[in-house]
């Protein structure tokens, strides 16, 4: 039996606002709209190989705020701080850079920004080195994972911030949160649906968890979801469409919750483009129960509802 095939059209086309800048990143936001960070030139990575995080000339970000009619458009100017990442913050933007150093005698890089929606600065603090994902609800509540290098310190880092591997933050940059449940060596993927639930995914177990009850009175719950490094997933609580993991990026699984604590072998999903191919190196997002695909400057959206009508997988 041929895979279930799912062919999607796009709901927005950013061409018109990319000349002259390169796409960072595209995310979901907690209020479902998808938010678009761009820079005028991505920075060189140092040796070819290390993300800079301040940069000794000043760059241009820019992003565009994408409903289904509209594109909002703020830019940032005369920024030398390298950015990743692009969250609402309830009225304002919040931009966070993946790397920062620890300089020593209580000196390090701040690298999270809070903007108006005029492009002005209206603080900045620390979220830590090495985050691979940033994710903030409708309430505030900024969530951070961490990638190995976040876990177990680089770029002066003796004690990383990151070093539990999940946290959140309030607007201000207080800590909230800090993971003792899950022996994180590296988050692979975060999902915030709301203030109540969070999922993530973590190496080396390859496990799924679950924190219900919001940050005052959290609920760890850990799964064996049977898939090795996926990217990414999203998730209605029952279905879970997974990115296929190490050598199959790219490529999308649907499980379903069997029982508490088990998933479903699951079944293979394949998205087609608007010209009915298969998406090539498109960007992902995986945010409550929606996955996010860009390729080129279209933007591609679908909800869990929709893939298991489609593919009769309900």
């Amino acid at each position: 039996m041929p895979n279930p095939r799912v062919k999607l059209l796009p709901f927005a086309d950013i061409s018109n606002y990319v000349e002259g800048f390169d796409i960072v990143s595209t995310q979901w936001g907690g209020d479902g709209l998808v938010y678009v960070l761009l820079m005028n030139q991505i920075p060189e990575r140092k040796r070819g190989m290390f993300v800079q995080s301040k940069m000794k000339q000043s760059y241009t970000y820019k992003v565009l705020i994408v409903t289904d009619q509209t594109i909002e458009e703020v830019v940032i100017w005369g920024q030398t701080f390298n950015y990743h990442y692009v969250q609402p913050l309830h009225d304002h933007l919040l931009l966070v850079g993946a790397r920062c150093a620890n300089y020593g005698n209580e000196q390090y890089d701040l690298n999270a920004k809070v903007c108006d929606l005029e492009g002005n600065t209206i603080r900045e603090f620390l979220l830590g080195d090495g985050i691979q994902s940033a994710q903030v609800t409708e309430k505030g509540t900024i969530w951070t994972s961490y990638f190995d290098e976040g876990v177990f310190g680089n770029c002066g880092w003796s004690d990383p911030i990151g070093s539990s591997g999940l946290l959140a933050w309030d607007e201000h940059g207080n800590k909230l949160y800090e993971n003792r449940e899950a022996d994180i060596a590296d988050c692979y993927a975060l999902n915030v649906v709301n203030e109540k639930q969070v999922w993530f995914y973590f190496y080396t177990d390859f496990e799924l968890g679950c924190i219900s009850g919001g940050t005052s009175e959290p609920n760890v719950t850990l799964m064996n979801p049977n898939i090795s490094g996926s990217s990414g997933f999203s998730t209605d609580g029952y279905h879970f469409l997974f990115d296929a993991g190490y050598g199959k990026h790219g490529t999308f699984i649907l499980k379903k919750m069997e029982k508490p604590g088990r998933l479903s072998k699951g079944q293979k999903i394949d998205f087609l483009n608007k010209d009915g191919q298969p998406f090539k190196q498109a960007r992902q997002d995986f945010r409550q129960h929606r996955l996010l695909l860009s390729e080129g400057n279209l933007l591609y959206r679908v909800t869990m509802e929709e893939i298991t009508s489609a593919s009769g997988l309900d």
